[in-house]
């Protein structure tokens, strides 16, 4: 025990330096170079010109948008202007154009049968069932409304009646394939304090007027027709209007700011964000309920509700601004050069465990100096430094030993 306890503290106490082997093998110089190349190539390649990581990056961008649509439509034999079919009013960057609306007027406060076949009923007991449900358009109240001559009739609600029959067929409007949305996007890189809009400097009111996006022709054209956006994500307003839909536009800012400021300019990109759930059964779709309020001439209120079924457009803003800086350039040229040397650990596992040679290169590799060797050293020449073993060749200039060795197969 005492003999395993003093050997672990010896083998403790030791020193490891390191120690040149030149091994004169083509296959393991061209295996050693090759590696070395693969490596300055990725660096090269990606690191530096494809990701840029000598530059230092910002990617808190701060954005404004504000938007505009134009275009005048028919929905039962109505003509649409923006006030009827915008929703929120004008402005926002997320927004709803509605294709489908279906009207209940002249609501008043009372009571009245539900319209939903789920709601029909035989007794007021079927009726009492369904007290405090959210699916109704109104208060349950327990009881079952029916005529004397019918053996079915619709639970009772308390609230704004009659009731929403939102099973009516109304077409809705196509005309939206013609609208136009106008896109006003600012953003600022707080670190390095660039501010960016996407309406190039150069373009005049008159371009802009009688300009339409397109992504190859005109890309910086901030005016979009509703249509081409359906189109850009393979969709069409006659799938889209019946039941609505949600489309995002994303304005996508990539800035090298090593170069001219001009060139930082928007990428726009488009896609269907319900994509998941186009082809459910539950909640397919997009619509909205609001109202408008009348008071009759005693002061009575009514309301005429809506429900529309809209298409429903968000804007995003993405992106990120990089530029030259000191500290990512050296730490990225450090990584560089320490991992060239990845070439020499895979050609010190061939050398010492694939190659015939490898015991050789082992004995020559690795060598073990303890104290009886020094002081043998020492006794044999006084007052002179360690020498090196008999038999070892070393070169005069860097101390490296040099092993020639026929080239084996790997």
């Amino acid at each position: 025990m005492a003999s395993w306890a003093w050997g672990y503290v010896t083998d403790f106490f030791t020193y490891e330096t390191t120690k040149s082997v030149v091994v004169k093998s083509w296959s393991v110089g061209i295996i050693n170079r090759i590696m070395q190349a693969l490596i300055i190539t990725y660096f090269v390649s990606w690191v530096f010109i494809k990701e840029k990581a000598y530059q230092v990056t910002d990617t808190g961008i701060e954005s404004s948008v504000m938007t505009k649509v134009k275009g005048f439509g028919y929905h039962q034999d109505h003509v649409m202007d923006v006030a009827d079919y915008i929703v929120p009013p004008q402005g926002s960057g997320v927004f709803c154009i509605i294709t489908r609306l279906i009207l209940t007027e002249n609501q008043f406060q009372g009571r009245c049968a539900e319209t939903a076949e789920s709601f029909g009923c035989h007794t007021d007991k079927d009726c009492q069932e369904r007290l405090g449900s959210i699916h109704s358009t109104g208060v349950i109240t327990g009881t079952c409304l029916k005529n004397f001559s019918e053996s079915n009739g619709q639970c009772e609600i308390e609230g704004w009646c009659p009731a929403e029959d939102d099973d009516v067929v109304i077409q809705p409007t196509l005309d939206v394939n013609n609208f136009t949305i106008f896109i006003k996007n600012s953003i600022r890189f707080p670190r390095f304090n660039v501010t960016r809009g996407n309406i190039p400097s150069t373009m005049t009111s008159e371009q802009i007027k009688n300009c339409t996006y397109h992504p190859e022709l005109n890309p910086l054209c901030p005016i979009f027709r509703v249509g081409d956006v359906l189109n850009f994500t393979e969709q069409n307003v006659t799938g889209l209007s019946e039941k609505g839909g949600e489309i995002g536009i994303n304005i996508e800012w990539k800035c090298n700011l090593d170069l001219d400021i001009e060139k930082c300019v928007p990428r726009y990109s488009f896609t269907r964000l319900d994509a998941p759930f186009e082809k459910n059964n539950v909640s397919k779709g997009f619509n909205f309920r609001f109202a408008k309020y009348f008071k009759t001439e005693n002061g009575t209120e009514f309301r005429t509700l809506h429900k529309a079924f809209a298409i429903h457009f968000d804007i995003m803003v993405t992106g990120n601004a990089g530029k030259f800086n000191t500290i990512p350039t050296l730490i990225n040229l450090v990584a560089a050069f320490t991992s060239i040397g990845l070439g020499t650990v895979l050609c010190d596992i061939i050398l010492l465990n694939f190659l015939k040679g490898a015991e050789q290169y082992k004995a020559k590799k690795f060598e073990e100096v303890s104290d009886a060797q020094i002081e043998a050293c020492l006794t044999q020449s006084p007052g002179s430094h360690l020498s090196l073993t008999p038999g070892i060749k070393s070169s005069y200039d860097s101390g490296a030993i040099s092993l020639a060795t026929v080239d084996q197969p790997i």
